[in-house]
């Protein structure tokens, strides 16, 4: 937002580091607990983040409407409305994240196991750090906002002041004319519209219900016929790109040693006179 106090950089912020702060917890308390850290497990900062961001829009979304809705209310109403909101979505979506991982603990790759204990720990930090530390923030940004303070600096702002007498610069660090007023209320976001009267009446038609339910029922029948096709392993052509000499290398291998069975090797530990036959 343009508004010096509208202006929510900070709890952004806080939302990522809410982010960084599950990592942090999830790692030294893996660590801890003697998990080996592999190579695969530095890629889960970057998991956390997105659904650590997704949440925290879920959060500031819901907080927003509570503020629309009971525009007088206190903070603990404001608070409780907001997460009656969002705490469902955020709970169903760290509980999907999580199972998922710590289904992959029971996979026989070490690495692959590490990963996904690192991952799922981190996913049950992520929830409890947005449910307690970003829920916190929220409140002290309002209680910023309700008192006319600069988003930066926190100095209170004159929202009296006469924005014709200041230059441009002034006016848009200096003073809260575009803060939270009676006079201007805020307006539904675009994509709020579009859901409520478009999508929303769409997906409810009886036609558009039955198809869904269709759509989902085939999509169902595939993934349990999925489940019952795929194979544990690697295969080793899709490390390496399209254009790599390792692919027709495995396929001729495949199609002339395969009958061979597996490939044996040798190790020599002592000095060899590898020039005498």
């Amino acid at each position: 937002r343009l508004s010096c106090i509208r202006n929510n950089i900070w709890l952004a912020c806080c939302g990522v580091l809410s982010s960084g702060l599950a990592v942090l917890s999830s790692f030294g308390l893996m660590l801890f607990c003697g998990v080996p850290f592999v190579v695969t497990v530095a890629n889960a900062p970057f998991l956390i983040l997105g659904v650590g961001v997704d949440d925290m829009f879920i959060m500031i979304a819901s907080w927003e409407q509570s503020l629309r809705k009971k525009e007088k209310s206190n903070v603990k109403s404001l608070l409780a409305e907001t997460y009656t909101e969002a705490a469902l979505s955020v709970t169903i979506t760290t509980l999907t994240d999580v199972l998922a991982f710590f289904i992959g603990t029971w996979t026989a790759f070490p690495s692959v196991r590490s990963f996904c204990l690192y991952t799922g720990t981190a996913f049950v930090f992520c929830y409890v750090y947005t449910m307690t530390f970003f829920g916190a923030v929220l409140v002290l940004n309002h209680k910023r906002e309700q008192g006319n303070r600069h988003w930066l600096t926190c100095m209170r702002v004159d929202v009296g002041k006469d924005e014709a007498e200041n230059s441009c610069l002034y006016n848009a660090c200096c003073i809260g004319s575009c803060s939270r007023q009676p006079s201007q209320p805020e307006g539904e976001h675009p994509m709020s519209i579009f859901f409520k009267k478009y999508y929303g009446p769409f997906v409810t038609n009886k036609w558009v219900k039955l198809l869904m339910v269709l759509l989902y029922g085939a999509y169902l029948g595939g993934s349990v016929y999925g489940c019952t096709q795929i194979r544990e392993g690697i295969d080793l052509r899709n490390l390496a790109s399209d254009d790599s000499y390792v692919i027709p290398y495995y396929d001729d291998d495949e199609k002339y040693f395969s009958t061979y069975g597996p490939r044996v090797m040798v190790v020599i530990t002592e000095s060899v006179d590898y020039w005498n036959e």
